[in-house]
C-alpha cells in the first residue's frame, strides 16, 4: 500500500510539486528506498480544512503512518529508515552535520542588500569546507561511494542555492571548488532527484517575496 503524503503545491499551479527542499528530502528517501507513495499536494497559502485538522501547526512535509499523520523532516526520515531498511541510507554519526550549515548561509546572502555585509564570504567558507571534506573522503557523496540520508538533505537544499543565486545574484559555485560542483552533478543527475525535483521557475517564484521583502 503506498505511503501518504502532504507536499507543497506550486505557486499557481495545484497540481504540481512545489519548491519545498524539505519535502523533496522525504520524497528523494522514498524513491531512493522503491518505496510506493502517493503525493497529496497542499497550496500553502490556502491550506485545505482536512490538512489543518490532521495537521494543525499547517506545515509541510507531513506524512501518515499508521493513520497517523507525522510532520518534520527529520522525524519522518528516521520512521522510513526503520520501516524500509533497505537499502540502508543511515549517515554515519561522525558525517552526519557535515554541509549542515549551508542552508542558513546561502538565505542569508541571497537577501543580502549589501555586497560588503560579509554574507557571501560565510557562504563560501560553509562550501569550501564541504569541498575539502569531499576531497579527503574521496566522494562522490559525503560518506564515501554510497549515497546517505545526508546527502539526500543537502541535494534539494544546493539545488536551490543553484538555481535562486543563479537567478536573483547571477552567481554560481566557484571553479575553486571542483568537488562541490562534481557532488552537485553527481546528485541532481540521480533518477530520484530527476523525478522529485520542481522547476527552476518555481523555485524563483517560492524565493521571489523572501529576496524583495
Amino acid at each position: 500500500m503506498a505511503l501518504e503524503i502532504c507536499a507543497k503545491a506550486a505557486a499557481g499551479a495545484p497540481d504540481i510539486l512545489g519548491d519545498c527542499p524539505f519535502t523533496q528530502r522525504v520524497l528523494l528517501t522514498l524513491e531512493e528506498k522503491k518505496v510506493p507513495f502517493k503525493a497529496h499536494y497542499i497550496n500553502t497559502s490556502d491550506k485545505p480544512q482536512w490538512f489543518l485538522e490532521a495537521n494543525p501547526e499547517g506545515k509541510v512535509p507531513v506524512m501518515k503512518f499508521d493513520d497517523k499523520w507525522v510532520p518534520d523532516s527529520d522525524v519522518i526520515v528516521g520512521i522510513l529508515e526503520e520501516k524500509y531498511p533497505e537499502p540502508p541510507l543511515a549517515t554515519p554519526p561522525e558525517f552526519a552535520s557535515v554541509g549542515s550549515k549551508i542552508f542558513s548561509t546561502f538565505v542569508q546572502f541571497l537577501k543580502s542588500k549589501d555586497p560588503n555585509d560579509g554574507t557571501e564570504q560565510a557562504l563560501l567558507q560553509e562550501l569550501k569546507a564541504l569541498d575539502e571534506h569531499l576531497k579527503k573522503h574521496g566522494g562522490p557523496f559525503i560518506a564515501g561511494e554510497k549515497i546517505t540520508a545526508v546527502d539526500l538533505s543537502l541535494a534539494p537544499k544546493l539545488y536551490h542555492l543553484e538555481v535562486a543565486l543563479g537567478h536573483f545574484k547571477k552567481w554560481s559555485v566557484p571553479e575553486s571548488l571542483p568537488h562541490v560542483r562534481n557532488y552537485m552533478k553527481t546528485l541532481f543527475s540521480r533518477e530520484s532527484f530527476q523525478k522529485t525535483k520542481p522547476s527552476p521557475e518555481h523555485v524563483i517564484a517560492g524565493w521571489e517575496p523572501k529576496v524583495n521583502a
